[in-house]
């Protein structure tokens, strides 16, 4: 029996998993929400109005335990709307702090690129949206609530000049 005072090293297998898996349950856990900017031909931005929640907001959602959260965004897109994306690529990382009811959470915005599809044929396919609109950028940021307007004007940016960005509550960090 090895005193309680000595921290097991990866020479004893079993004692180091344990020891590891303390540690993790300690560890903080983030909500984490993964969104995507979608544009049309015409350079307007899609937008959903989703009915758990008051507002507008952007297509995708919470990442699931595990869930890698470009993988949440496809799952979330082809839930909600019937979207295929491929490639998605990172706009903005977002630490938001505690707020309300909320622990803090990591919100990641990925660029979708230029939907191609009708977009009179884009309509909710579950639940969880009552619509979704393309509508231009300035319309975007009057309908976006205050946390996620930041967000949203930092992907724009990012998209336009190819470098994310990483904010804390919407604000450039420094």
């Amino acid at each position: 029996m090895r005193p309680a005072h000595t921290t097991p090293t990866p020479a004893d297998p079993e004692a180091w998993n344990a020891y590891l898996a303390e540690g993790n349950a300690k560890q903080a856990r983030k909500r984490v929400a993964a969104d995507v900017l979608l544009r049309d031909a015409d350079g307007q931005v899609l937008l959903v109005n989703p009915t758990y929640k008051p507002g507008w907001d952007l297509p995708g959602g919470m990442v699931e335990a595990n869930e890698p959260p470009p993988e949440a965004a496809r799952r979330e897109l082809a839930e909600e709307l019937g979207l295929t994306l491929t490639g998605l690529r990172l706009l903005v990382v977002d630490w938001v702090a505690p707020h309300g009811p909320w622990d803090d959470q990591i919100a990641f915005i990925f660029d979708g690129g230029t939907l191609t599809t009708d977009n009179d044929q884009l309509s909710p396919r579950d639940g969880e949206l009552v619509t979704a609109e393309f509508v231009a950028p300035n319309i975007a940021r009057a309908r976006l609530g205050d946390r996620i307007r930041p967000r949203f004007t930092a992907a724009l940016e990012a998209a336009a000049d190819g470098r994310p960005r990483y904010l804390h509550n919407g604000t450039p960090a420094s």
